[in-house]
């Protein structure tokens, strides 16, 4: 009876993801911006963050990419003070906030509304998660920890990445404490990385999904949300882009070709007129010598 009354009084709850989903882009590029203009990083390592934002938006993310942005922040961050990095926190928010998909809170609101929690569940720092939990009064976030000794980073993860599984093995410790139904639950994602979190709940939605996840989706019949112009009019671009530089050189052989006629023409024009003048000049000057001619008789 007691295990019957504590499933009565679970509840259902939403997750979404951050980048990408709430948000168009890595939230990491405004953190790597943000380092550099504080002295954090070079500016060498801010080009290839930029470089792999970029990539994100048109790829997705790769398991191997996600491990590397783990170990390289880590490495960023370690002997760091953790208030060092609270204070880039205005500067990440001015570039995190605006770049916000407003159907996206629309939704989160609505599920709030209807008197479901609202959790951000990110592969990002935890610090992250609660700093945009806390500005868009969500009910909290789940992100990736990282170890703090007397107040600095160790550059040490201190829980699971939440990444693939870390991210339900997140869910499901949440889902304990705050007694939490996940078989009853959303959950919002743009990666198939986040296969495992999307197949935890009940009702799963991709936005801006990565190839493999929109076959997926349409194979499973989940709802599919577009939302990145910019992903799509970049993947446009690549796919256009042989084929546009195929038709520039056809167009400059073409007008090459159309010029050398116009050359030739125009050389037997100045030929022509070249040789009229001559011939101009030599009929005045043979009118000039007889003139000159008959006055002197």
């Amino acid at each position: 009876m007691a295990d019957g009354n504590n499933d009565a009084s679970k509840r259902a709850a939403a997750f979404f993801d951050l980048d990408k989903t709430l948000m168009a882009g890595s939230s990491g590029i405004f953190f790597a911006r943000a380092a550099y203009e504080t002295g954090m990083i070079s500016r060498g390592r801010l080009v290839r963050d930029v470089y792999e934002n970029v990539r994100f938006r048109l790829l997705g993310s790769t398991d191997d990419r996600a491990d590397d942005v783990r170990r390289r922040v880590g490495e960023m961050i370690a002997g760091v003070r953790v208030r060092d990095l609270e204070r880039l926190s205005p500067r990440v928010l001015s570039g995190v906030l605006p770049r916000l998909y407003p159907q996206m809170l629309e939704r989160a609101y609505a599920h709030q509304d209807a008197g479901l929690p609202v959790y951000i569940l990110t592969a990002a720092s935890q610090e992250m998660a609660d700093l945009l939990a806390h500005v868009l009064a969500f009910d909290g976030g789940l992100g990736s920890r990282s170890e703090i000794v007397d107040g600095r980073y160790t550059g040490r993860p201190a829980g699971p990445f939440n990444y693939r599984e870390g991210k339900v093995l997140s869910m499901r410790e949440l889902a304990e404490r705050e007694q939490i139904e996940l078989s009853s639950s959303h959950a919002y994602s743009d990666s198939e990385s986040d296969l495992p979190m999307l197949r935890a709940v009940r009702h799963a939605v991709v936005v801006n999904p990565d190839a493999e996840l929109r076959r997926i989706a349409l194979a499973e019949g989940w709802e599919v949300i577009e939302l990145d112009r910019l992903g799509r009019r970049l993947k446009m671009l690549a796919a256009l882009g042989a084929g546009t530089a195929v038709a520039s050189v056809g167009r400059l052989v073409l007008e090459r070709g159309s010029q050398q006629p116009a050359r030739s023409t125009r050389s037997r024009a100045v030929r022509s007129a070249s040789g009229r003048t001559r011939a101009i000049q030599s009929r005045s000057t043979r009118r000039g010598s007889s003139s000159g001619g008959r006055r002197r008789r």
